[in-house]
């Protein structure tokens, strides 16, 4: 859980299809490259939730930073309380999560420690430098903040 109705984790299998349909998904905001497995798609469908697949082309090196427009294409996602319940998920929901997740922590205006540790304990130790650096200098100025927006911000 990130806020009440905002969750993240990596791509689910069939063992978490129950947990997630207890959530009441509306939304899931899939980050990475590839498409979600098949049977995940198949979950989804069944249970009518909208698919925003934000990962968009794969990149040459794999551990290139996500790029500026998913996040704030994904950020335009998280604000609009319409789309909730949602789950904002990758691969491992470890560092294009991680990332979302940090700079929706920043313009929370969380300080750089607690987002940080935040996204290193999701990290483990696979931390990748990049993106940290990716969300200390994310400019949040760029996100346009809805007057209907969620009520954690």
């Amino acid at each position: 859980m990130i806020e009440e109705d905002l969750y993240r984790s990596g791509q689910p299998n069939e063992l978490n299809f129950p947990f997630l349909e207890k959530l009441g998904l509306k939304t899931v905001v899939w980050l990475a490259p590839e498409d979600p497995n098949q049977r995940f798609l198949n979950f989804i469908d069944d249970q009518e939730i909208v698919l925003h697949h934000l990962g968009g082309i794969p990149s040459v090196n794999a551990l290139d930073p996500i790029t500026e427009e998913v996040v704030l294409e994904a950020l335009e996602n998280i604000l609009n309380p319409r789309n909730y319940p949602m789950i904002v998920m990758c691969n491992l929901g470890r560092h294009r999560t991680g990332t979302i997740v940090g700079c929706l922590r920043k313009l929370q205006k969380w300080n750089l420690t607690s987002i940080f540790e935040e996204y290193r304990r999701y990290a483990g130790p696979k931390v990748r430098v990049l993106n940290e650096q990716f969300i200390e200098l994310f400019d949040t100025d760029l996100v346009g903040v809805p007057v209907n927006r969620p009520k954690w911000l």
